[in-house]
């Protein structure tokens, strides 16, 4: 059952900011947002008539609501980035890409155990309790190596202590602490040792150091055996202290560029990320997001960075995201520096830009047909044309005037589309006040196409964008198609656009007027054999 406006007076939301919580009806968390003033922006989810499809559902499904108030915007924004991660509500944005990332774990256990932590599909980590160290970048040290840090660090592999000494004592990875061969202070140096690397408070470096040096005290002893199985692992230190050194290289990358395009079609926003350090392009993400709610740019931002090992100093980004300010106080808190986000202006930074949102713009547009992509661009469009629809007037004579409506999808005829009407309001050979009745009759009860063609020039154009704004629809876009010379009339454009004869833009729109004027003639001529003496 949906949370009535009445119930929602009656939880009291302050004007404060902070973070707001909508449950489904199973007390399911479905939606996280943030909001500079509680009260006002979850009220605003319950009073708009204008949402869209997707943000209805979403408003449909909530049965309750629950919020925690925060001292400003910048602990809002930072709490709804880490009760995001925690609950993973289906409404929010979710970073596919995640599985770049992996987390470590040491147990809370009397003698712990380093494990590869691991999420179930409500985004808790599961097995035992412990500390949670990470994200990791896939490829790093830290991911590659699990099984040699516990060698380094003597720690036990098995799930209980067993009573008798297992092949790991034996092969010298692990002290046995399951047969008291170790004291458990002695064991917990290694594993406060491996904390500190894992928290960054100490360096795989430094820890080589302390063994060297500790190699050279056991042979001034005389205890070889030690010094020995010393020398081993440091040997095995080798590998993993030049991952680290690569690791660092590149922690700070140079700069980052994100780029956003928006399907308003779909309700998606794909977003792209392309990393260089040192001047060298060094990776690339790309994610999606629905675009609903309060799923915005600014909040992509501060999911992406805050599961990043790595916050640049400088964020070159397609727009301002919103909020900028405290978006950028949020990153320097979780970076430990300072975080600046800007558009690239020129030069070589904004090439780089434009090279990220041609990449984006070829993932949304391979999702629609090269005709509906390339009358987009030819029309210079804010959306994919992905419905189009065409009109046409028969008009045999002065007896019988029809008119008709074909639908195309994607690039294809669509025929639960197809309308056919019967002149009602127009008198004598008027085609351009038909073509005005056929728009207005066939838009009253919605159903809205992303571009509307005529079939006819200058005069049919305007006749049809006088209907549409006549019912409210001025900014739907309309075009007309001239036969004669194959012109495009644009609304507002000096002259015809012509496109090349082989355009698959133009050889759609072709095809719909055939379609058009082919459907409404059977439909005239279907009349006429009904009203023959």
């Amino acid at each position: 059952m949906t949370l009535s406006t009445a119930a929602l007076r009656e939880k009291r939301i302050p004007r404060e900011p902070g973070v707001y919580l909508m449950k489904d009806g199973h007390g399911k968390i479905i939606y996280i947002g943030k909001a500079k003033d509680l009260s006002k922006r979850v009220g605003s989810y319950f009073v708009k008539r204008d949402l869209d499809l997707k943000t209805a559902r979403l408003v449909e499904s909530i049965a309750d609501v629950e919020f925690v108030v925060t001292d400003n915007e910048t602990e809002a924004f930072l709490l709804e980035s880490n009760l995001i991660k925690r609950y993973r509500p289906a409404f929010n944005i979710e970073l596919k890409d995640n599985s770049r990332y992996t987390y470590l774990k040491i147990t809370d256990e009397p003698f712990p155990r380093l494990l590869v932590a691991r999420r179930n599909r409500g985004g808790e980590f599961q097995g035992p309790k412990g500390r949670i160290y990470g994200p990791f970048v896939r490829g790093s040290s830290r991911y590659l190596t699990v099984g040699l840090l516990r060698k380094l660090f003597k720690v036990r592999i098995c799930n209980r202590l067993p009573k008798v000494p297992c092949l790991q004592y034996f092969i010298k990875n692990c002290d046995a602490p399951c047969i008291a061969n170790v004291t458990r202070e002695k064991y917990m140096e290694g594993v406060d040792a491996l904390r500190d690397i894992l928290d960054g408070k100490s360096s795989v470096e430094r820890f080589a150091r302390q063994m060297e040096t500790e190699m050279r005290q056991a042979s001034d002893l005389g205890d070889y055996e030690r010094a020995k199985e010393i020398r081993d692992t440091l040997y095995r230190l080798d590998n993993l202290r030049i991952r680290q050194k690569m690791e660092k290289a590149s922690k700070s990358p140079d700069e980052e560029y994100v780029g956003i395009v928006r399907d308003a079609k779909k309700g998606m926003a794909h977003v792209m990320a392309l990393k260089r350090s040192r001047g060298v392009i060094s990776d690339r993400k790309k994610f999606e997001f629905e675009t609903l709610a309060d799923n915005s740019f600014s909040n992509f931002l501060l999911q992406y960075y805050s599961s990043s090992p790595a916050i640049p100093h400088v964020i070159y980004a397609s727009e301002e995201p919103d909020s900028k300010a405290v978006l950028e106080e949020s990153l320097e808190r979780l970076a430990g520096h300072r975080v600046r986000i800007t558009q690239a202006e020129s030069g070589e930074r904004r090439r780089l830009m434009e090279l990220v949102m041609r990449n984006i713009e070829m993932y949304v547009e391979r999702g629609y047909a090269p005709a509906v992509v390339e009358l987009r661009k030819a029309l210079s469009l804010s959306s994919m044309p992905e419905v189009v629809d065409c009109f046409d007037i028969s008009n045999l004579g002065t007896d019988i005037a029809v008119g008709s409506s074909v639908r195309f999808s994607n690039g294809k005829p669509d025929k639960d589309g197809y309308r056919k009407f019967r002149i009602k309001t127009v008198k004598g050979q008027d085609d351009f006040a038909m073509i005005g009745e056929i728009v207005r009759r066939r838009y009253l009860s919605g159903d809205m196409p992303d571009l509307v063609v005529i079939d006819g020039g200058k005069g049919q154009l305007a006749a049809a964008a006088g209907a549409l704004a006549g019912i409210g629809l001025s900014s739907l876009p309309c075009i007309s198609l001239a036969k004669e010379n194959e012109e495009i009339y644009v609304q507002g454009a000096g002259e015809p656009l012509v496109l090349p004869r082989r355009s698959p833009a133009l050889r759609m729109l072709q095809h719909a007027r055939d379609e058009a004027h082919r459907f409404g003639l059977a439909y005239n001529r279907s009349l006429r054999k009904l009203t023959r003496p």
